[in-house]
């Protein structure tokens, strides 16, 4: 749930559409380890410790930069400028940054093939298409708080969401018997699954959380243009239960887990970004 915001004069607030040093280098960086880690991963399969360590350590030079980008224009004195590609690029931030961080312990690195490319994308727009959504710095603590578990939310569903194709992908493989070459990159399926149900969990637990201190903030749904927002985002939130209780209680496997797990990610994208698309840009409502 967005505050009640208002568009304050500041001029960090209205930075020129132009690339910093800081976000050309990091962009270059973000598709040159794709390029590097994609090749590297079709040659030669599953990696070991060593290579996740490298990769770890090559992205985070352009995670690095990409804060220091996004630092100075969304934590400004007037408060928290959360306007579409601001909130773009931080997500896109986050879920490289989680997918990164969870690759050391866990197989989920060649995620970072969607991923960091993906990062590089927002981080353009960021730079290019200023946009302005204020938080202002009197906000209560708690919508801060409500800001940042959203913020990872999102991220979490957002690499649960590709997992869910991934997973699609594999099983349609398993069951034609015509594995392709990229098969040798995935471990088996049964192993993406678990890994998918288990980032459902932590996302949905997140989610619950973002829900909960969102609403009491709410203090007039259609006066607020949030009244779209959170249905869409119960929609999500039900969805992604439901999700987690067909996988546990019936185990769900495979195709049915995915697509239920896409239609739960596809209404959380429209109750967020598709609101903050309507309202800022189309309908410059802020």
């Amino acid at each position: 749930m967005d505050c009640e915001c208002a568009k304050l004069r500041n001029p960090r607030l209205h930075p020129h559409a132009f690339m910093t040093t800081e976000s050309v280098i990091a962009i270059l960086l973000y598709l040159g380890i794709t390029a590097w880690w994609g090749a590297t991963a079709f040659r030669s399969g599953p990696p070991g410790p060593r290579s996740k360590y490298l990769l770890a350590a090559a992205s985070s030079v352009p995670l690095l930069l990409q804060a220091m980008v996004l630092y100075p224009t969304i934590v400004t004195d007037a408060g928290l400028n959360m306007g579409f590609y601001n909130a773009l690029s931080l997500v896109s931030w986050t879920v490289a940054l989680i997918v990164i961080g969870v690759a050391l312990f866990r197989p989920v690195e060649n995620l970072a093939i969607v991923f960091l490319p993906f990062a590089a994308l927002c981080l353009l727009l960021e730079q290019l298409l200023p946009s302005v959504r204020m938080v202002p710095a009197s906000a209560p603590t708690g919508l801060r708080v409500h800001v940042v578990l959203s913020i990872g939310a999102y991220g979490l569903l957002a690499i649960a969401a590709v997992q869910a194709l991934v997973v699609a992908v594999q099983e349609r493989q398993l069951r034609l018997r015509h594995p392709v070459g990229v098969m040798r990159m995935l471990p088996p399926l049964k192993t993406m699954e678990d890994l998918l149900a288990q980032m459902l969990a932590i996302g949905f637990f997140l989610l619950s959380l973002s829900l909960a201190t969102g609403l009491m903030f709410l203090e007039d749904l259609l006066g607020q243009h949030l009244a779209h927002k959170t249905a869409l985002s119960m929609l999500a939130w039900f969805l992604f239960g439901f999700v987690l209780y067909g996988r546990w209680a019936r185990g769900w496997r495979g195709m049915r887990l995915a697509g239920w797990t896409l239609g739960g990610f596809l209404a959380l994208m429209l109750a967020y970004f598709g609101s903050k698309l309507v309202l800022e840009l189309i309908l410059h409502r802020v």
